[in-house]
């Protein structure tokens, strides 16, 4: 059933509340909205300094009384009161700091998310003033938003690496099948290249650099040509500013622990999965999406690994809010899909 014409002047929004990004969809709209799941918070009068990219360039460089906050971890709510705040300014911000809007939300989540973790998330959005909060499984939003025939009798794979979590689903019949959550993502790789780091260099490293050494250095496989950069920190032991260089060797091997946890749970996906659904996955390939599907050769890896043919999703970064903004277009399928 589709929404009737009050639809096209309707408030509905879908988010892809993660942990590193949150997206918002507004309908009739696309997305409107693509943040850092940070806020800085003024410890002193409780009140909000930034939210989103601002409050990201503060992270590691608050003074005394402004902390930042990350709500989300592992794909789920760690601090409620701040998952709130945050939520709040980005449904007021989508709809132009406009007070009365008391939308409609779709939101993804992490399959294996508890009852617990789910009544976190819901109340959290009805309390920054949605009227109807829907949750849908990522890997499920993900496969619709990278355009995949989820309601054909046919074995669909999908696995979205974010922020926090790394989400693997079949799908077939607009149904899940197979679908399994790890918490091995994007933010363990940081953790990875800042712990490597540390260990073989002798040199502290915030966050931000990890990632920005990510994304400047990172692969899954060899690259075709050696690239290095200079990261700058502090000397474990003298306490002084430092400066060392890195290449792509070094990084593939300190991402190495957390890609191999990644494929491992492909894997076993594969091996859950029943024969016939499986013959077509051989035949489809696995598609990635998420902000980890943009690591380099990641797809190369995973095919060699698995034996699959393995592409990554046309807008990887946007699958899963893509999906679920699609579903603010067709309720039935919605209610079909949607966790209780």
């Amino acid at each position: 059933m589709l929404l009737g014409a009050f639809a096209l002047f309707s408030n509905d929004l879908a988010i892809d509340l993660g942990t590193a990004n949150t997206c918002v969809f507004a309908r009739g709209q696309g997305i409107v909205l693509s943040e850092p799941s940070i806020l800085a918070l003024n410890t002193t009068t409780d009140r909000i300094e930034a939210v989103g990219s601002e409050a990201k360039a503060m992270v590691g460089r608050t003074p005394a009384g402004i902390t930042a906050i990350k709500p989300m971890r592992d794909g789920v709510i760690a601090d409620f009161d701040a998952a709130e705040k945050m939520l709040g300014y980005f449904i007021r911000k989508a709809h132009g700091r406009r007070r009365w809007v008391r939308p409609r939300v779709v939101i993804g989540v992490p399959s294996e998310i508890t009852q617990v973790e789910r009544r976190a998330v819901k109340d959290s959005a009805h309390r920054a003033r949605a009227s109807e909060v829907f949750l849908v499984e990522e890997g499920m939003a993900a496969a619709i938003g990278a355009g995949l025939p989820i309601t054909e009798a046919c074995g669909n794979m999908i696995v979205d690496i974010g922020g926090g979590t790394t989400d693997i689903a079949v799908i077939s019949l607009a149904g899940i099948v197979y679908s399994r959550s790890v918490r091995v993502a994007g933010n363990a790789m940081d953790d990875a290249i800042a712990h490597y780091v540390k260990r073989e260099k002798n040199l502290l490293i915030g966050e931000r650099t990890a990632e920005q050494v990510k994304i400047e250095l990172g692969s899954a496989a060899p690259l075709s040509g050696r690239r290095e950069m200079e990261v700058k920190g502090r000397h474990v032991v003298e306490g002084k500013p430092m400066t060392v260089i890195l290449n792509d060797g070094e990084v593939r091997e300190a991402l190495e622990d957390p890609i191999r946890q990644i494929i491992q749970a492909v894997r076993g996906g594969l091996e859950q999965t029943p024969p016939e659904l499986a013959a077509d996955i051989c035949d489809r390939g696995i598609v990635l999406s998420g902000g980890g599907a943009l690591l380099r050769n990641l797809d190369e890896r995973l095919r060699l690994e698995t034996g699959v043919p393995v592409q990554v999703a046309e807008d990887p970064l946007s699958s899963v809010v893509l999906g679920a903004g699609k579903m603010l277009s067709d309720f039935d399928l919605l209610r079909k899909i949607s966790l209780e």
